[in-house]
């Protein structure tokens, strides 16, 4: 699911390998339909499912609201078709962003830093746990291989963690975007929530939840943000419009924002930061959500194949086209009108989250920051393309993603501004 990037990472930026979900949730299983290109996440696949069967059936383990920063392309208030006052998403979203913030600020409160708990000692799950982490890095490193080389800065704890975030990501995003997605049904979705509540309460049903239940349970991690991801799914199953940005911001916080929100307790944020816990949450969703917008409008063509259509449809109107312009795919001046305004609404979400960013603890930057501005740039390839998003697959190339790697680290090396605009403790 990208974000190839955790703090920030999207679960829809490439269709990764299945990790055997299907087969578990009652459905046909994904490991029968790898091609031979996909032998080693197969082999990978069974392997983690063997462990499963052997070592993990028996076994578990328990485990303010301040000055706000609004988004300024989404209002909080809108109007219902009978006069009345209806919450936006974005002031929905914000109320589990209050909530992610004030749990970690109270761990901060009450033990000053986010330190994780000691491994609980259990006879013989260590090395299994060992394993499951190790596993997690692997299916890190094979599709996320530029994020995976920032996460080495971390701490050990900290960097188990995230690939454990990461490969339930991928996960979820493959039941409805993987090779087997037609076999998916909103009953198979509702036994993945009911897993994900079961490795919450420290009852994993294989070793990669076995990975996740311990990463929630050694840092202040809510459960809302992953059963936002899975909603997120499930309106994958029976959406394929948005009649407005509203909607659209809905969609990406459940696929995208959500990430942002599981991530940063364990990203950490810096000691000597000045900022309030919530305005890095804030930071943390507009990445996410810039990281999606940016997938909406680098797959406009892969999608209208699919049927689908992510783009507001008022807005489409406003700019006198139609879903019909889109399945047609000519780039017309309409069209490159309509994107420019689209691309500028991205990236006025990627400055909000270069905002937090600096705000994170030092080991954790580079990786943050590598992903923001290589995902950034996949605007610019938009744009090198003269707006043609329907024949041509925007990218960035792998010289520019090294020149970018010294740059990132250059901004990762910046300590919090004692006097960040809009940041600041109040």
């Amino acid at each position: 699911m990208s974000v190839a990037l955790v703090w920030v990472m999207s679960p829809k930026t490439e269709v990764c390998a299945g990790f055997g979900v299907v087969d578990l949730l009652g459905c046909r299983s994904l490991v029968s339909s790898r091609s031979a290109a996909r032998g080693r996440s197969s082999n990978y696949d069974a392997r983690a499912k063997r462990s499963s069967m052997q070592n993990w059936s028996t076994r578990c383990y328990n485990v303010e609201r301040k000055k706000r920063d609004p988004f300024p392309v989404v209002s909080s208030m809108i109007a219902t078709p009978v006069g009345e006052m209806a919450i936006s998403s974005e002031q929905k979203v914000y109320d589990v962003v209050l909530k992610q913030a004030a749990l970690v600020s109270r761990q901060l409160r009450s033990g000053g830093d986010l330190d994780v708990k000691p491994d609980i000692a259990l006879p013989g799950t260590l090395g299994l746990l060992s394993e499951a982490y190790d596993r997690c890095g692997e299916v890190c490193a094979e599709y996320a291989k530029t994020f995976y080389l920032g996460t080495m800065l971390m701490t050990p704890e900290r960097r188990r963690a995230i690939w454990a975030i990461y490969v339930w990501c991928r996960r979820t995003d493959e039941l409805v975007d993987g090779p087997n997605a037609s076999h998916i049904t909103p009953t198979a979705l509702d036994r993945w929530e009911s897993r994900l509540e079961d490795l919450f309460q420290g009852r994993p049903f294989d070793m990669l939840d076995a990975a996740l239940s311990d990463t929630v349970a050694k840092f202040p991690i809510d459960i809302q943000p992953f059963k936002d991801m899975i909603e997120g799914m499930r309106m994958d199953l029976k959406k394929s419009r948005y009649k407005n940005f509203d909607e659209l911001y809905l969609y990406c916080y459940y696929v995208a924002g959500t990430v942002g929100l599981m991530s940063v307790p364990v990203m950490g944020i810096a000691p000597e930061s000045k900022a309030t816990t919530e305005s890095v949450y804030n930071a943390a969703l507009a990445l996410g959500i810039a990281n999606q917008l940016t997938n909406i409008l680098r797959d406009v063509g892969e999608d209208a194949s699919r049927g689908r259509v992510y783009l507001p449809q008022d807005e489409l109107v406003q700019a006198g086209l139609s879903d019909e312009d889109i399945f047609v795919g000519r780039v017309t001046e309409k069209w490159r009108n309509f994107m420019k305004k689209q691309i500028k609404r991205a990236r006025m979400f990627f400055d909000e989250a270069e905002k937090g960013v600096t705000e994170l603890s030092s080991a954790s930057r580079w990786p943050v920051w590598a992903s923001l501005l290589l995902y950034r740039q996949i605007l610019d390839e938009i744009e090198a393309n003269d707006y043609n998003n329907f024949t041509k697959r925007a990218y960035v190339s792998k010289a520019k993603k090294i020149l970018a790697l010294p740059f990132a680290y250059g901004k990762s090396l910046v300590s919090p501004s004692k006097s960040a605009a809009g940041l600041a403790k109040a």
